[in-house]
């Protein structure tokens, strides 16, 4: 992208994100942010990511080629009637909200449209802050660009090679396409995972038997009920029709399946679990042909040091872990530990290891 400055407007984990993925490509590059929080443009200074070490007011980002919005999504439209007076005639401003028509509707009322790019970077983490920003978030992430009617298409051009630069991967999609499909494969399974954590919070004993023994399925599937309850609260608001629509939508799936199994149905269950099952195992990750996982899992007895010794095993063979992890619930999973890797290569290798010093391994 040719520009020189950078305005960054919050500076949480995206925007964090895209700030030291910048700097990174580019250290000359000359960036600016302001914050809800003094400490946060402090630790950005500090960590060398932007340079200012104080909360800037928004008239500071008059000279900025590229303005980035990474506040929740209200707050970021509040401040475009501030920006539109401010901005010289070449900067263009973007935003990485998850829902894009309403600051679309508002760039329209506000005469803005040649000056607005939206994006949304599809990934993030139920951490926040920027001490949990992290260069690599972006890699071989969706990031999707909703450009304005009247967008030239050398500045669609231009963004596009700038979000490959981040690593991520562009996809251009009218603005409300991108809300009716965010709203049924993000913003609908937060509201399902919001809901099953409250009804397990009513329903659990004094014990806290569901709480202890919560593993496998439940923690998959409620892990996002982590994040930013600000963030999310601002994304329904903002998103709103999408959102009841599929919501009454997902209530008649429910009722649809609670039908079948009322009346002990078994032909129609196991349809309606292998339709599942079959889409689900055709989804993709990003940027790859097919999603696939190269994983073990292995029986550890419980004594110091096990993970430890499995881990220097590999390490001393040059294996990579992906991921590592602690099973506590094992209903459906065999083995208590479980480890992922990188490639089919490194997968193998550490299969002859570990099987060559009487670890008892199970592959998927």
């Amino acid at each position: 992208m040719g520009f020189q400055k950078i305005g960054f407007v919050g500076l949480g984990l995206i925007g964090g994100s895209i700030a030291k993925k910048l700097k990174a490509v580019n250290p000359d590059i000359h960036i600016i942010a302001t914050a809800g929080h003094t400490e946060t443009v402090k630790e950005a200074y500090s960590l060398g990511i932007i340079d200012n070490d104080t909360l800037l007011p928004l008239s500071a980002f008059c000279e900025c080629d590229y303005i980035f919005l990474c506040a929740p999504v209200q707050k970021n439209i509040a401040y475009l009637s501030e920006l539109r007076d401010i901005i010289k005639p070449t900067c263009y401003i973007t935003d990485v909200g998850s829902t894009k028509t309403e600051i679309h509707e508002e760039i329209i009322r506000l005469g803005m449209e040649d000056r607005f790019i939206g994006g949304h970077p599809m990934t993030g983490s139920e951490k926040t802050g920027i001490t949990n920003a992290n260069e690599y978030l972006l890699e071989n992430a969706y990031y999707i660009i909703t450009p304005t009617s009247v967008t030239p298409q050398e500045e669609i051009e231009e963004f596009r090679a700038f979000v490959t630069s981040l690593g991520a991967i562009p996809l251009v999609l009218d603005y409300k396409v991108h809300d009716y499909a965010t709203a049924s494969i993000s913003h609908l399974p937060h509201v399902i995972a919001f809901a099953l954590v409250n009804l397990i919070q009513r329903i659990d004993d004094d014990k806290d038997t569901m709480k202890t023994i919560a593993a496998g399925g439940f923690r998959d599937i409620t892990r996002i009920a982590s994040s930013s309850p600000i963030m999310w609260q601002n994304i329904f608001l903002s998103n709103k029709e999408p959102v009841l629509n599929l919501i009454d939508q997902y209530l008649e799936e429910i009722k649809r399946v609670r039908n079948d199994i009322e009346k002990s149905d078994s032909d129609a269950m196991l349809q309606y679990f292998q339709s599942a099952k079959d889409y689900r195992d055709s989804i993709a990750v990003p940027g790859k042909a097919h999603s696939v996982v190269y994983e073990i899992y292995l029986d550890l007895i419980d004594e110091a040091g096990g993970i430890a010794a499995i881990a220097t095993i590999l390490a001393l063979k040059g294996i990579s872990i992906k991921n590592i992890g602690i099973i506590n619930n094992r209903e459906f999973e065999d083995g208590v530990l479980r480890i992922e890797f990188y490639d089919q290569e490194s997968l193998d290798l550490a299969v002859a290891l570990l099987t060559e010093r009487n670890y008892t391994l199970y592959k998927r």
